[in-house]
């Protein structure tokens, strides 16, 4: 990590009353204005699949059955999806969430074929990385390069199997709020770590980044953390809503609805 990005970004965030969050580098706008330098921006096609995979925040209680009432989950997958679907019903967009509570990478590795490349998506949002450093704060094993290493594997793997697939890469991301903020500078050094590193899969991959942590820090400016996020990990309703908001911003700029 380089110390003084990490100091400097703490410096900030005191200066705005959010002491001991830092900000995960660069922000989503200016990594995502280098990679449209080499990248047309793709045309929505009719059918297109779109997957959401992560962790209990992707998985918002969805339902494990085909009932379309609680399939997409009560978080920020259903309403990127409720509003999509409804915005070009002509499209005939379909979407999945797999996202699975508890998961870290090494989970996703696991059940890559059967809840990923099956699916065959045509656009696939990952969010995960939050009980990886979980594991590691409670000595449970899960290094920063196993972290990285899983991750690209399964990224090669979808690579392979879809040339044309479209990443949509979201950081993980905390507040200061509940048990979270008894242990903060620790949590927030290992997720940064973490965020780095999603960081650069994106810009290798040619993907989307969508910066959640950012998201999160600025609303902090209008309401307490715990407004935003209960526990210091999972968002509240209004939670859900602004990250949403972020990536239908961030992938409204590769796809053209």
């Amino acid at each position: 990590m380089d110390h003084n990005a990490f100091t400097s970004r703490r410096k900030f965030l005191k200066s705005v009353g959010l002491t001991g969050i830092v900000l995960a580098g660069t922000s989503a706008t200016q990594i995502y204005a280098s990679t449209l330098k080499r990248t047309k921006k793709n045309e929505q096609k009719k059918g297109m699949v779109y997957l959401f995979q992560g962790d209990s925040i992707t998985d918002g209680n969805r339902g494990r059955t085909a009932d379309p009432n609680h399939i997409m989950g009560h978080g920020y997958a259903f309403t990127i999806a409720s509003r999509l679907g409804a915005d070009y019903p002509e499209q005939e967009m379909v979407f999945y969430n797999r996202g699975i509570s508890g998961n870290k990478v090494s989970d996703l590795a696991e059940r890559w074929q059967k809840d990923t490349l099956d699916l065959k998506p045509d656009l696939l949002s990952i969010l995960i990385g939050i009980n990886d450093v979980n594991d590691t704060i409670q000595n449970k094993g899960g290094s920063v390069a196993q972290f990285e290493a899983v991750y690209t594997s399964i990224l090669e793997q979808a690579c392979a199997e879809f040339p044309k697939i479209i990443f949509v890469l979201c950081q993980p991301f905390i507040l200061p709020v509940g048990t979270i903020k008894e242990k903060f500078d620790v949590w927030n050094r290992e997720l940064y770590e973490r965020q780095l590193i999603v960081k650069k899969l994106a810009d290798r991959y040619n993907a989307v980044l969508v910066d959640f942590q950012m998201v999160m820090n600025k609303a902090c400016l209008r309401a307490p953390a715990a407004y935003w996020i209960w526990d210091g990990i999972h968002p509240t309703v209004p939670g859900h809503e602004i990250l949403a908001r972020e990536w239908l911003l961030q992938v409204g700029k590769r796809i053209r609805f």
